[in-house]
């Protein structure tokens, strides 16, 4: 006879799951998502139970996707999956296995022999790859996302009951492990979209009292549209967000490009930094290569009519300090580009519109650039004292 604990599990039954438990609250906290999807696969088959494919999809809050799956087989291993945000990506997932377990909040078994193929739309497949089970299961998270796992097996008895008596003994236990996962990618995603790579690292390691301030030697650009209040006054706010996005992403991208990072957007403006390496005047070069790919790109698009009317910008280059600090009051503040070098690059931006240049320099970058370029003379900016000499890039 069988020995029993005393709600009735089989102790043996109690002994592999805590030793899966285990593993998922220690050694498994060292490895990445992929490591700790194998592990588990791997570690649910040297316990009897047959699993040859496992799926984990969890929400996430990100600008650029939905959510991320990520997919194990035993012939391939482990990958993963960004889900878009969109109507598409909404149209499926209403027709998923995931949609129903997150309705009904039960786990969903099929026995796909026996389930119609216009059941949900990855049951064709799963019998096509000779599975015979299908297990979904949702997973909650207290801030309220909706995720789920999946397991398959080819096994001729599909998943037996003491398998799924051993599943729902650990995946509460994955599931805390997800949620703490995902938490931690939340925040990091959040802070990194919103206030960029730097100073999202400096948040999360401590720096959020007010009055800290941080310098970066960088070469700083100062990006903005002409005529932006005059375009945008005809338009919807929806059509006004299209057009700043529009022409983001002409700027940005040859800004990450050249290892720049853009710290802030501001109404039509943006400031990024190009951190200053070594003492060979790169950090300059890479910004000035950005800042004609990036009105390269506008003039690209004008032409290609994305843009009606056509649209231009004006970048302003500096080259100085870069100084990050805690400004507000109370418990909200903004972690913010703040000195003199910064509102230098600023005021040069105002000049691009003044002496019709689309990129202007100062004399510090021209120094670090280390290259010839034509002088425009000196000029008063706001809020310093004596005129700026400012350069633009030589036309020979």
């Amino acid at each position: 006879m069988t020995e029993r604990t005393a709600d009735g599990l089989d102790p043996a039954l109690l002994r592999d799951a805590l030793a899966i438990r285990d593993w998922l609250m220690a050694e498994a906290a060292e490895v990445d998502d992929l490591q700790l999807l194998s592990g588990f696969a791997m570690r649910l088959n040297a316990l009897g139970v047959p699993v040859d494919r496992m799926t984990i999809a969890l929400e996430a809050l990100h600008s650029e996707y939905s959510g991320i799956g990520r997919f194990w087989t035993i012939e391939e291993g482990a990958t993963y999956r960004k889900f878009p945000h969109g109507p598409e990506h909404d149209r499926l997932y209403e027709g998923s296995p995931f949609a129903h377990v997150h309705r009904t909040r039960e786990w969903l078994l099929l026995d796909l022999a026996q389930t119609p193929n216009d059941r949900f739309g990855i049951v064709p497949d799963l019998k096509a790859a000779g599975y015979r089970h299908y297990l979904v299961a949702p997973i909650f998270f207290i801030h309220g996302t909706q995720n789920g796992v999946t397991f398959a097996t080819r096994s001729p008895d599909g998943f037996t009951e003491r398998g799924l008596r051993l599943l729902r003994i650990v995946l509460p236990t994955l599931g805390f492990v997800l949620e703490v996962r995902a938490v931690n990618r939340r925040l990091d995603n959040v802070l990194r979209i919103y206030v960029g790579d730097e100073p999202h690292r400096a948040i999360l390691s401590g720096a959020i009292r007010r009055g800290q301030v941080k310098r970066i030697r960088s070469a700083i650009l100062f990006a903005d549209m002409r005529q932006y209040t005059r375009l945008s006054a005809t338009l919807t706010p929806e059509a006004a967000v299209d057009l700043l996005n529009a022409y983001f992403d002409c700027l940005v991208p040859p800004i990450e490009a050249d290892g720049g990072e853009v710290l802030k957007y501001m109404g039509d403006g943006l400031l990024a930094i190009f951190r200053e390496r070594d003492e060979g005047g790169r950090a300059a070069q890479a910004a000035l290569t950005a800042a004609v790919q990036a009105l390269g790109r506008i003039k690209a698009a004008n032409q290609e009519g994305r843009f009606r009317p056509p649209i231009a910008a004006g970048v302003a280059l500096h080259h100085g300090e870069a100084a990050y600090g805690n400004v507000g009051s109370g418990a909200r503040l903004d972690f913010t580009v703040i000195g003199p070098d910064v509102n230098l690059a600023s005021r040069i931006a105002d000049l691009n519109r003044t002496l019709d240049e689309p990129i202007l320099m100062s004399a510090p970058f021209v120094r670090s650039l280390e290259r010839d370029c034509e002088p425009l003379g000196t000029h008063a900016v706001d809020g310093f004292e004596k005129p700026v000499p400012i350069y633009r890039p030589s036309r020979a």
